[in-house]
């Protein structure tokens, strides 16, 4: 392949996907479902195929990426059309909180552990399981999040605290999955035997009956039960 091929594909290669790009609208760059996903691979190979790839002739990379972006926009006009093809296509958002309840059935299926799930919330402002009434993990791996009712638009000032009233800067994990994070406790200067008592006053037995559990900015423990499922 000479200097001006390379040039010709490179050039063919930038104005083919920037075309499908706009044709195939915002809602591919916005959106990563699974068949956004799937197209998105198939059409930047064949972009790039195209324009270093002298095996593959200019009218047939040229054919392949128009094909490629008449089924994505053919499969983005089935999914609003018909609910049952975008549930296929896409799957369904899952209800990983619900009521304040972890669903570990949901996260199972959603392949999402615990640090994946906090680390999300952090960043909806989120700092504490408890706050939350639900929370969905949607089809694009994006997190929606309703807080409860009284954690909503409320500052420290409207509840009364002072801003040295808080005993821990945000709620931290200290049992995940039956197991203790001793050294969570640790930082917060907390010993096991406190991790007991708090337990039996909540009417734990064992830290095996836990799902997760954690240390309010307040100081006080907040405890999410195994088989919790709500229907």
């Amino acid at each position: 392949m000479d200097f001006y091929e390379l040039t010709l594909r490179l050039v063919l290669s930038f104005m083919m996907l920037l075309i499908i790009t706009r044709i195939m609208g915002r809602k591919e760059l916005s959106q990563i479902t699974f068949h956004n996903f799937v197209s998105a691979v198939a059409i930047g190979n064949i972009g790039a195929s195209l324009a270093i790839d002298d095996r593959l002739d200019v009218l047939s990379g040229i054919y392949a990426l128009i094909g490629w972006t008449v089924f994505t926009v053919a499969l983005g006009y089935i999914d609003i059309k018909s609910k049952r093809a975008m549930k296929w296509f896409n799957g369904d958002a899952l209800i990983v909180i619900k009521e304040g309840k972890i669903m570990e059935g949901a996260l199972r299926k959603a392949r999402l552990d615990l640090d994946s799930l906090n680390l999300m919330l952090r960043r909806k402002s989120v700092f504490s399981i408890k706050d939350v009434d639900y929370a969905i993990f949607e089809t694009d791996g994006t997190l929606s999040v309703m807080k409860k009712d009284n954690k909503q638009s409320v500052t420290k000032e409207d509840l009364g605290f002072s801003k040295s009233s808080s005993v821990i800067p945000i709620g931290t994990e200290v049992i995940s999955d039956g197991k203790i994070n001793e050294h969570n406790l640790l930082k917060l200067n907390l010993s096991p035997l406190w991790l007991e008592q708090q337990l039996r006053k909540a009417g734990v037995k064992d830290p095996s009956d836990i799902f997760y559990a954690e240390v309010q900015k307040d100081g006080s423990l907040y405890i999410d039960l195994k088989n919790d499922e709500i229907n």
